[in-house]
């Protein structure tokens, strides 16, 4: 799938400024923030270039879940919002590695001002990235980690925070002992990488056990027979830990479907996990890891573009959410496949994910 879009609309998030502002001042996105340590700053000015704009984005993967389409929504929504983007380019990668790497050399051949990324693996992007800077085009990395440090800008979305508020979930759920089932998400996928690293470090020292782990690829139909293979040997479990909440709504069904007792099981923003948390009443917790990210790196692009002073390292570590928040947000009149936090208008909500 490969998206060319012009684009001229109203500027929803903020309008441009007649001189830069302080790196602090920038907004990208409730509970993003810059990182503590070992940051630095872009200068303001560097990477300023008159609109209007045409700013490319290498997504790993459009298809991949439903959450990955609606971070695609959010970003070229985010790019519509302001008129001086004149054009913007979403590549899809499909998963795939040698995609991604074609993709990033393509924008680079556009000459497009500024390049987005999101890596399909810690090295898929790397050799794109440092092309990319070498040709004086700024890149921003998103949801997925590189080894490569020649970005000139990341905003990362704290995966090992996002394990670990799951993990002390189940900790505190069991008082500290236990078996539980491990769901993870895409194989190689950085996300899935560091979710589990912070599951590992929540559970460190404890007496929780993982019996049973394998991948459900942050999708509802392979997590369920993850689930249904998982009950088959040994439905005695004390607690589930679902990287993803597609996979989390694949148990809960597998367990009602069975008619057995739901354990505690991690969550999060998904609209559809909402409706069941708040029907079913299970012990739960949202972890928050919204699709506005792709908004944020819309934000960021547009911000370097205007000359604005900017931080180099952004972080997205916010805490979990518990059933009274999710039922302040959870939308009925939506489907299952809407994710919060969102920035899409409540007229393209509706339009995408209306029921």
């Amino acid at each position: 799938m490969n998206i060319k879009i012009a684009l001229s609309a109203t500027l929803l998030f903020g309008t441009a400024l007649s001189t830069p502002t302080f790196a602090e001042d920038v907004t990208l996105m409730e509970g993003i923030e810059p990182r503590t340590e070992n940051n630095s700053v872009v200068e303001a000015g560097v990477y300023q270039s008159d609109a209007p704009w045409t700013i490319g984005m290498s997504h790993f993967g459009v298809n991949a879940n439903t959450w990955t389409v609606q971070m695609a929504h959010e970003s070229t929504a985010a790019a519509a919002a302001d008129d001086r983007v004149e054009n913007f380019i979403l590549l899809d990668a499909n998963i795939d590695q040698a995609k991604q790497v074609a993709d990033i050399e393509d924008l680079i051949a556009q000459n497009v001002d500024l390049i987005i990324v999101t890596p399909l693996t810690p090295t898929s992007a790397d050799a794109g990235i440092e092309a990319a800077v070498e040709a004086g085009i700024p890149v921003i990395v998103h949801t997925g980690l590189t080894e490569t440090d020649a970005f000139t800008l990341e905003i990362q979305g704290g995966a090992q925070n996002f394990g670990r508020v799951m993990g002390e979930f189940l900790v505190d759920e069991l008082g500290g002992k236990g078996d539980i089932w491990v769901l993870r998400g895409l194989p190689g996928h950085p996300e899935d990488i560091n979710r589990y690293e912070g599951l590992l470090e929540a559970i460190e020292g404890t007496e929780i056990n993982i019996v049973a782990e394998d991948v459900g690829a942050w999708q509802y139909d392979n997590g369920k027979k993850v689930c249904e293979t998982f009950f088959l040997s040994n439905p005695s479990v004390d607690g589930i830990w679902s990287s993803g909440a597609d996979m989390t709504r694949a148990c809960v069904d597998v367990f009602k479907e069975f008619g057995a007792e739901i354990p505690p099981i991690s969550g999060e923003g998904n609209n559809g996990f909402f409706g069941q948390w708040i029907e079913d009443g299970f012990a739960s917790i949202s972890a928050e890891y919204g699709p506005e990210q792709g908004a944020a790196g819309v934000r960021a692009a547009i911000a370097l573009l205007e000359g604005q002073e900017m931080y180099k390292h952004y972080a997205y570590e916010p805490a979990g959410w518990d059933l009274d928040r999710v039922q302040d947000v959870y939308r009925s009149d939506l489907s299952a496949n809407v994710w919060f936090p969102t920035s899409l208008s409540e007229e393209r909500l509706q339009e995408l994910y209306g029921n």
